[in-house]
């Protein structure tokens, strides 16, 4: 990777290699086990905007093709309180080449906290030598001539690499360059408040074991059991996660900022939610909701632990541009319901390595992916549109 700052160009040298013109193509499929990659194998070079779940997947499945791997990530945390997602049995294991042993079980069937997820995949990349993690740095601006794609950061710093892939989330700075006459995901008209309990803290006596989905109307909740905070698995001593789907409160939304037009801005912190917002939700909970999952949201509301965040929709029109490509939630925002977010990422990753493995770091290798991947991304997010829509009008 070659780096520019000030207007003075260097070349740096150990883990930010050289840009490479001629490269010999990867042997390494991105869906086998992971061998052993050291830097006297390095096949091509790729910055990675973004290192949550889809930038982490990438930088994986690219490095496991013999690329080296810059990622790049504006904050210095990027874990999520009281989040989960639907990872099927066995991706997990398939991203990370470990045992299924050595990555975190889920409690209940396909349910996993998104930290745990994240803590996997990011030990996998701490460990190998090809990836290199630029934390508090911000990318401003994309840009590529034929010969190589850069990025720009907010502190006067200029990268650049064989290729830029961003997995920037749905506010993404790359999508911004690549499909700048649709840059934006479009609020779907409604909000989800995340929290989470210690059983411990909640009196109770039948714990679940499964996945609740429970409500109608204007409120849909879905529940489920995570690990406690020191790893039990033990009925009293987990934590219960919460998510409640909910369009009567549109207007808070806009007044506080958060949804500005049709364009979703950030989500609502415990210390932005109104007081009088927890006093209704805290009502509400109490009469549409049964034990112990009300007791799970009163105890949030208590502490007032809960996230407020607007669902944004971006149904893709294209997902490269020349030396550059967007996967994950930059590419593609369905709705949580839809349940396949994180698969569908995982997904993205995999083709993109792939393509490179076949066509090399070049323009025709992103074509490849966008190819084989278009599709999918516009029918996942249109196939949660029908109960946005529905959903979005009962309030």
């Amino acid at each position: 990777m070659h780096r520019e700052s000030r207007g003075t160009q260097h070349t740096t040298t150990g883990k930010n290699t050289v840009h490479t013109q001629h490269r010999p193509t990867p042997t390494t499929t991105p869906s086998s086990t992971p061998s052993t990659t050291t830097l006297d194998h390095v096949s091509g070079t790729a910055i990675v905007v973004g290192a949550s779940l889809s930038g982490l997947m990438s930088a994986l499945t690219l490095a496991r093709a013999g690329l080296k791997v810059t990622m790049i990530e504006r904050s210095t945390d990027t874990g999520r309180t009281g989040a989960a997602l639907h990872a099927p049995d066995g991706l997990l294991e398939r991203i990370t080449g470990l045992d299924a042993s050595q990555v975190p079980q889920p409690l209940a069937p396909g349910i996993q906290t998104w930290f745990a997820v994240h803590s996997a995949l990011r030990a996998a990349v701490d460990t190998n030598p090809l990836i290199e993690l630029l934390q508090n740095t911000t990318v401003s601006k994309i840009s590529q001539d034929a010969h190589a794609a850069s990025v720009a950061t907010a502190d006067g710093q200029t990268m650049s690499a064989d290729i830029v892939i961003g997995a920037d989330g749905h506010r993404s700075t790359v999508r911004q360059h690549i499909s700048p006459d649709h840059p934006d995901a479009a609020f779907a008209g409604y909000v989800i408040w995340i929290g989470i309990a210690d059983e411990s803290a909640i009196d109770h006596r039948r714990w679940p074991t499964d996945v609740a989905f429970l409500g109608g109307g204007g409120d849909t909740l879905l529940g489920y059991p995570l690990p406690g905070a020191d790893g039990s698995l033990a009925p009293g001593h987990r934590r219960l996660g919460w998510a409640w789907y909910d369009s009567s409160r549109n207007d808070l939304l806009r007044s506080s900022g958060s949804v500005k037009g049709s364009v979703v801005r950030h989500s609502l912190m415990p210390a932005g939610i109104p007081n009088t917002t927890y006093r209704e939700l805290a009502r509400q909970a109490q009469n549409l909701f049964p034990a112990p999952w009300s007791q799970a949201i009163l105890d949030s509301i208590e502490r007032k632990a809960v996230i407020g965040t607007p669902i944004a929709e971006y149904v893709p029109t294209r997902l490269v541009r020349s030396r550059a490509a967007i996967i994950g939630d930059a590419a593609h925002v369905p709705t949580p319901m839809t349940g396949s977010g994180f698969s569908e990422s995982l997904y993205d990753a995999e083709a993109l390595a792939e393509a490179i493995t076949d066509h090399g770091t070049t323009p025709a290798a992103l074509q490849a992916y966008e190819n084989a991947r278009l599709r999918s991304a516009r029918s996942l997010v249109q196939s949660g549109q029908g109960f946005s829509r529905s959903f979005a009008r009962r309030s």
